[in-house]
């Protein structure tokens, strides 16, 4: 039987896929020659004949974009009247000040397209009860984009929002969902109330959840510590999927847990080292990306920061698209501490796999001799002195060097990652000289 929104080209050669690319992309470059105040400006600065970019391999001829050109920029990003705009989001500001992002009637279709495909992908159907711990408000694209893309599929939706663990049992209980979309960090939260208050959390009816917003996998695709944690506690079928605001486009793995996959007739994706050449295929690159289908506010060739690897071997579900590993790190979050090359999922990893840590942030800052400093703030309710040393000694055996440690109450952990009004925790605080970081 043929699967509903699982597409054609997504199972189409790598040829076929890329002559498809490339067609859409020459109706792209039109449309911003049109539309576009910043791209006519940056064709016309560069003397960029668009007519001359007719492949994929032909977008190294066009400069990079990034965030911070989105930042000073953000209107003349816009293609349409203002009348046409009908969704105002703003990004979370990881990285920066947030940018907003202006979304026409037909963005917010595109972007349904993509979840619905996205959660296909992801083993859902129409006979599913997913439950949203993900907030709808603070301008946030992703809790709207779930609840349009789920309502595509014609699978059921319980809005619960982000946190509460009570009143996400409560409606587990009166509900009986059978899938979560969660950050997984909070599914251990979840775990810790049920434990707390007797419910017997592996019999309820949830037997799978869609994982956003932190990385379940290490590049070997194996699951990582804070994946292992979540598993041995309760052996839910996860998924883990990367998007951005910016690219409105979500990279969703499917039931063999082997990268999230690409989905062509949306995105045009390439990986760039440190020089902004194409990473060979083993190689870690910068997510590089190029909107296809957006009227609002299109971006071509946009660094997203964000460093992974790809694999391009056909996938056993079918889908014959790229698929992109985990999130390895984000390149202004880049440390370089003692001589070694560190990105913070690196350390979060170690964090996670200590017992009597619960939570925690990491804190870079500029010594004096101008080098990058780390100090880890870790919350634990059993202090004892020996603690220090063994958290050293678990960042010596897997990183060759120790960072600071700090230890905290929980409670003061949770006011610094959980800020008031904030979207997502905060695990990374950078402190370090601007001018050094930039």
């Amino acid at each position: 039987m043929k699967i509903p929104f699982f597409p054609e080209i997504e199972r189409k050669t790598p040829e076929e896929i890329k002559k498809f690319q490339e067609d859409a992309l020459a109706g792209l470059l039109k449309y911003l020659s049109e539309y576009s105040m910043y791209y006519k400006t940056l064709f016309r600065e560069y003397s960029i004949d668009i007519r001359r970019i007719r492949h994929l391999e032909d977008l190294v001829h066009i400069p990079l974009t990034d965030k911070s050109n989105l930042q000073q920029f953000n209107k003349d990003f816009i293609c349409v009247p203002h009348r046409e705009i009908v969704d105002f989001i703003t990004t979370s500001g990881t990285m920066g000040d947030p940018v907003t992002v202006a979304m026409t009637n037909s963005d917010l279709d595109r972007l349904a397209y993509n979840e619905a495909i996205s959660f296909t992908c992801a083993d859902g159907s129409a006979d599913d009860i997913y439950q949203l711990m993900t907030t709808l408000d603070r301008r946030f694209m992703a809790g709207m984009a779930y609840f349009l893309g789920i309502r595509m599929m014609g699978a059921g939706i319980v809005r619960v929002g982000n946190g509460i663990p009570e009143l996400q049992w409560d409606t587990i209980n009166r509900i009986k969902p059978n899938a979560i979309v969660v950050v997984p960090s909070f599914i251990l939260k979840v775990i810790e109330y049920a434990e707390q208050n007797g419910i017997d959390y592996r019999s309820s009816s949830l037997v799978k959840g869609v994982c956003i917003g932190e990385p379940l996998r290490n590049p070997d695709m194996s699951l990582n510590a804070l994946g292992k944690k979540i598993q041995e506690k309760w052996p839910l079928k996860l998924f883990s999927t990367y998007a951005s605001s910016e690219m409105a486009t979500s990279f969703t793995e499917c039931r063999e847990g082997q990268g999230g996959h690409h989905h062509p007739e949306l995105i045009i994706v390439e990986f760039l080292d440190d020089n902004g050449n194409p990473a060979v295929e083993g190689q870690p690159g910068e997510v590089t990306i190029t909107t296809l289908g957006v009227r609002g506010m299109p971006l071509l060739r946009f660094k997203t920061g964000d460093i992974c690897y790809h694999h391009t071997e056909p996938c056993a579900c079918g889908r014959t698209t790229m698929r992109l590993g985990p999130v390895i790190g984000r390149r202004k979050q880049m440390i370089k501490f003692k001589g070694t090359t560190l990105y913070p999922p690196a350390l979060y990893d170690i964090l996670d796999n200590i017992p009597y840590i619960r939570n925690y942030y990491v804190e870079v800052y500029t010594n004096e001799i101008g080098t990058d400093e780390i100090i880890i703030n870790a919350g634990t309710s059993q202090y004892n002195p020996e603690q220090e040393k063994d958290v050293k000694d678990h960042f010596r055996a897997r990183l060759r060097v120790a960072p600071q440690v700090r230890f905290h109450k929980p409670e003061e952990i949770m006011k610094i990652q959980f800020p008031e009004g904030g979207r997502k925790a905060v695990k990374f605080i950078d402190n370090r000289n601007t001018e050094r970081h930039s």
